[in-house]
């Protein structure tokens, strides 16, 4: 099942804090808004793409743990990005430092865009929704994300600044100076 793409626009526009009582009220419902006003439905995952993504969040979180420069969070996140869209990357991460500079409310969504995102495609998602997503992270300011096509065996490497590299079947990518020491291993993901 594939995610489903509501355009309200016609009867209301949700601010953040309404977006926010919706989620909370659909716990059991995957939902992000575009930056356009548009609700994004997503179905769970089947448990390939569940034991991927506890695989991928589990390593972060253990480099994390180890080094301790930041905050890691999983697919449950909602992230308020400068273009006011609410997205929830599969795993993120977020330096200390701004964190502390920004003070946010424990409750609600995060009002800034990630440094490091992963978005993972599953078995029924289309490619260039996904595409879309990663360059909008992107263009709000994450420094780097990884775009993980177990399909297609690649990686599109999305940095700052930088054009988009494609790596067909890696075992393994850097965090390069965003997560300085962070290896992903690819083993059971591809």
């Amino acid at each position: 099942m594939t995610a489903v793409t509501l355009n309200l626009n016609a009867i209301t526009t949700l601010t953040h804090d309404q977006f926010w009582e919706l989620s909370l009220t659909n716990r059991d419902v995957r939902l992000e808004l575009t930056a356009q006003g548009e609700l994004i439905v997503m179905p769970p995952t089947g448990w390939e793409s569940g034991k991927r993504n506890s695989s991928l969040n589990g390593q972060l979180w253990n480099w994390n743990e180890r080094t301790r420069v930041g905050i890691s969070f999983d697919s449950s996140t909602g992230f308020i990005l400068p273009n006011g869209a609410v997205r929830s990357p599969d795993t993120a991460w977020v330096a200390s430092e701004r964190l502390i500079a920004l003070n946010p409310n424990p409750e609600g969504f995060l009002p800034l865009a990630p440094d490091f995102v992963i978005e993972l495609r599953s078995a029924t998602d289309r490619l260039k929704p996904l595409q879309e997503k990663m360059r909008e992270y992107h263009a709000n300011g994450v420094r780097l994300g990884w775009l993980l096509n177990p399909q297609d065996q690649t990686v599109e490497i999305y940095r700052a600044g930088k054009e988009v590299e494609v790596m067909r079947s890696p075992t393994e990518l850097s965090g390069e100076d965003v997560l300085p020491g962070f290896v992903l291993s690819l083993k059971g993901i591809f």
